[in-house]
């Protein structure tokens, strides 16, 4: 449960994801990252520190390992949701 948690935060997620694909600074996270503000973003950062799931390097931060083996269980996910909503957006379309 104490993943759920950290995972369900506002960003958390979405700071995974961004770092899944290569390290980014906090600029570029943030960017990347369109309406979080610095303060959201800097303590999620915090807390996945805390949690092991990403480190920061000279190149900014990224995923460790754990982190990686993580998002490598959410990818799926990930897919699985863009198929859902493509579903769900053709089916207002049968409907409207």
């Amino acid at each position: 449960m104490v993943l759920f948690d950290l995972l369900g935060r506002s960003w958390a997620l979405g700071i995974i994801w961004h770092l899944a694909e290569t390290p980014m600074t906090f600029r570029q996270l943030q960017k990347s990252c369109e309406g979080v503000s610095p303060t959201v973003l800097n303590t999620r950062l915090k807390e996945l520190r805390a949690s092991k799931l990403v480190e920061h390097r000279q190149e900014g931060y990224a995923l460790t390992a754990t982190g990686l083996q993580l998002f490598s269980l959410l990818q799926p996910l990930g897919n699985w949701s863009g198929n859902w909503a493509s579903q769900m957006l053709h089916d207002r379309a049968d409907r409207g």
